[in-house]
């Protein structure tokens, strides 16, 4: 469904974030994208909804190439990849239920958005995506009331209120608690599972890419150092990625992070 060729991100200060970048994904992969500060994690699925602006190479989506989309096509393609983001993009003093009916916003018009009028069909949608991810009863809250796990749960059910074929994670567990990012991984796996939306997810921590990704990808500098199934993935592989040989402290810990 996704075929990235030659892709390539140069910044204006002259960093080549991505070097010549070339994958194919199937439908329904559940992808995480592991690396050091600086390797492209970030720069590679932002390419996708075009967050960022390749330099060069062809991104193709269904046999059309998204850089060279016009507005309205960058518009209604943006539609089907929803994004999950370390810091949870939410507004904070509005209520969990309007959260999550943003993700409708692509598929309403402006004007109805912005009055809060709502149709009947997406609200009840927005309720069934708190249900999947096991907060209905804060349909009401706060945003800012709620507990760090809780307000990326609220992101995820937003970017699912779009009905998104592709769901792009941005570092989504990067500032929970270990329980709590196991949670969260856990419901994104799961919906991948039974929706079967091809899922990329940028992680620190290399015992939950072990865990929870089909397919991992390792980044350093820009290259794709490493493409394969998680279980494929040895010792060497790491080094290879991180420069350095990995501890079973760093693998439990999740110690090897971006700049560590």
């Amino acid at each position: 469904m996704l075929q990235f060729k030659n892709i390539a991100k140069t910044f204006p200060d002259g960093t080549k974030a991505l070097k010549n970048v070339n994958l194919t994904v199937n439908e329904g992969e559940f992808i995480v994208i592991v690396g050091l500060s600086g390797a492209g994690k970030s720069t590679l699925i932002r390419c996708i909804n075009r967050l960022v602006e390749p330099t060069a190479g062809q991104l193709l989506a269904f046999g059309q190439d998204v850089t060279k989309m016009s507005d309205a096509e960058l518009r209604r393609w943006r539609t089907q990849v929803g994004m999950i983001f370390q810091s949870f993009n939410l507004v904070k003093r509005s209520s969990v239920l309007q959260n999550v009916l943003a993700g409708r916003l692509g598929h309403t018009g402006t004007m109805r958005s912005l009055l809060g009028m709502w149709s009947h069909d997406d609200i009840e949608l927005a309720k069934r995506c708190l249900e999947r991810v096991g907060i209905p009863e804060k349909l009401y809250n706060r945003a800012d009331a709620l507990s760090g796990g809780q307000q990326q749960r609220v992101s995820i059910a937003r970017a699912l209120c779009q009905k998104p074929k592709i769901m792009l994670a941005d570092e989504p567990v990067a500032s929970l608690d270990p329980p709590t990012s196991h949670s969260v991984l856990r419901d994104l796996k799961r919906i991948n599972r039974e929706d079967k939306i091809t899922t990329f997810v940028n992680l620190h921590f290399i015992d939950m890419a072990q865990e929870y990704a089909d397919r991992i990808i390792g980044m350093r500098a820009g290259d794709i150092v490493f493409d394969g199934p998680a279980k494929d993935v040895t010792e060497q592989t790491f080094e290879e990625i991180y420069g350095r040989k990995i501890r079973p402290e760093d693998t439990r810990a999740g110690a090897v992070r971006e700049g560590a």
